[in-house]
């Protein structure tokens, strides 16, 4: 395979699942001798971007102005000097101005055009920017299964399912009786040592479609069974979000579980706390386009609960059935608890949905296109 220059688009390296992808491809590209350009408004993953062997250009290509067209031209001259040989956007309006500055390259020199289809945007004309690849990676069954619902005339062969990736290494399996997760978050979290029974986790921001106000349903009703349970609500407590934790702790008093409920700010220590846990909530309202919740945890040996719906239900189903509720029964949701945490499920000793596999396969249609 001959040396490639790919340049990956997409709005800004703060954080999130495509920033993720993005720093992941462009660390394989590198590492496979190729050349790994990113185009973005930058952010704090640009650091470790650069770390990796990848090189960034920053250009606010995400911002939603009539200004922003004026960054075409120079999209246009960057693919051109730096003879990109793949032009992969991840989001809609940099692969807006991405498209327009591929077509504007004589067609003899034009990079091979790649969009990935990362979650369940509303269709419409603007969306369809994303069904315009020469291939249009899926993030998930879920996905492609969308795409073909809403834009029917795009060619099936061009749609190729990709998976969103776990490092393993970075989420290893840890016994169930392994207290040394809880000892080493003690410092931040010292109520893990000071607190008896079983231990429910929701990680996720600080919003209402994460299901924050269905898991305190669900804690009130196990609690209610007679079984000693708490609730840790991870990533909730972000800036700008003091009113919706506010809500939540007063809904908590309401449904008289106040006393075991935990809310916290975002860590980097997650695959510790998966550890620490019993049972991992994912009960976002909308459907996910992947879920990646889902495979980390069980990477770790916890069992999962969640919405059979979108990218949750897809991986539940075939990584755990036992923990796919139908969406928004409540009482099946609490029976389910309490039988997942009085008899933990038989988990995958091996996940499918790996880091390398992801990296793996999207080379792989790189070359593809390039050969």
């Amino acid at each position: 395979m001959r040396r490639l220059t790919v340049v990956q688009l997409l709005p800004a390296l703060h954080s999130g699942g495509v920033e993720r992808s993005t720093l992941e491809i462009a660390a394989a590209l590198v590492a496979a001798g190729h050349r790994a350009l990113v185009v973005s408004a930058g952010g704090r993953l640009v650091e470790p971007l650069l770390a990796s062997g990848a090189e960034h250009l920053t250009l606010d290509i995400g911002r939603k102005s009539l200004l922003t067209l004026r960054h075409m031209p120079t999209l246009r001259r960057l693919f051109a000097e730096v003879g990109a040989d793949i032009v992969h956007a991840r989001s809609r309006l940099p692969a807006w101005l991405g498209l327009k500055a591929v077509k504007a390259l004589p067609v003899a020199g034009r990079p091979h055009w790649v969009t990935t289809v990362h979650g369940l945007n509303s269709p419409g004309r603007y969306s369809a920017v994303m069904t315009t690849g020469e291939r249009v990676i899926c993030v998930s069954d879920t996905v492609r299964d969308y795409v073909r619902r809403h834009y029917p005339d795009v060619a099936a062969e061009r749609l190729q399912v990709i998976p969103r990736g776990v490092d393993t290494g970075q989420f290893p399996r840890v016994a169930r009786n392994d207290q040394r997760p809880r000892l080493a978050l003690a410092d931040e979290h010292p109520w893990l040592l000071d607190e008896a029974g079983p231990l429910l986790l929701l990680p996720g921001r600080g919003t209402r479609l994460k299901g924050h106000i269905h898991a305190l349903q669900l804690l009130a009703r196990v609690r209610a069974a007679g079984t000693p349970a708490r609730l840790w609500l991870l990533g909730t407590d972000e800036p700008g979000r003091e009113s919706y934790v506010s809500e939540l702790r007063q809904q908590a008093r309401v449904l008289g579980v106040d006393a075991a409920l935990h809310i916290s700010v975002p860590t980097s220590r997650i695959a510790q706390a998966y550890a620490a846990s019993d049972l991992v909530l994912q009960l976002s309202d909308k459907p996910e386009a992947f879920g990646r919740t889902v495979v980390e945890a069980i990477a770790v040996g916890r069992p999962v609960l969640g919405w059979d719906h979108g990218g949750v239900g897809e991986l539940l189903r075939q990584l755990q059935p036992s923990g796919a509720v139908p969406l928004d029964d409540m009482a099946a949701l609490g029976e389910r608890a309490l039988a997942l945490l009085a008899n933990p499920p038989a988990l995958p000793s091996r996940i499918p949905f790996t880091l390398q596999a992801m990296q793996r396969d999207t080379l792989r249609l790189y070359a593809d296109l390039t050969s």
